[in-house]
């Protein structure tokens, strides 16, 4: 089955699972992968007699190892469509790119000045990371 970590206590090393408004939990020890899990990630896992039985990872974008966004497109993004916090959205953002779509619409449109900034940022290197923590292609 389909569905995305909720919560995750590291020092249980135990976790919930969403998925369909329904809530599974796991122990650290049916974890498939490498990587901890993390609040928010997509996982596979499979339920059996009332209980987890595997859980890991779905999919390349949860692979800590490979990136996945682009940083070129995320700079564009940045420069042309920063006030709206557009590149701050890909990249997992969501709270940030509120926020800059309340500055602009707040300063009658001088918040557009955040987001070009965050942009030249993003395309000198300077922010080179997702909201998962990964690195930028």
């Amino acid at each position: 089955m389909l569905g995305h970590i909720e919560s995750y206590d590291e020092r249980c090393q135990t976790g919930v699972v969403k998925r369909e408004g329904k809530f599974y939990e796991f122990h650290l020890d049916q974890w498939s992968s490498q990587e901890p899990p993390k609040a928010g990630d997509d996982v596979d896992f499979d339920y059996e007699h009332d209980e987890v039985t595997d859980i890991g990872p779905v999919g390349a974008y949860l692979i800590d190892s490979q990136p996945v966004k682009s940083r070129i497109v995320a700079a564009l993004l940045g420069v042309v469509f920063g006030a709206i916090g557009l590149h701050r959205m890909y990249l997992g953002f969501w709270g940030i790119a509120i926020a800059q779509i309340l500055v602009t619409y707040l300063t009658g449109g001088f918040g557009v000045v955040w987001g070009f900034v965050d942009g030249v940022l993003i395309f000198t290197g300077h922010v080179y990371k997702d909201s998962k923590g990964r690195l930028l292609k």
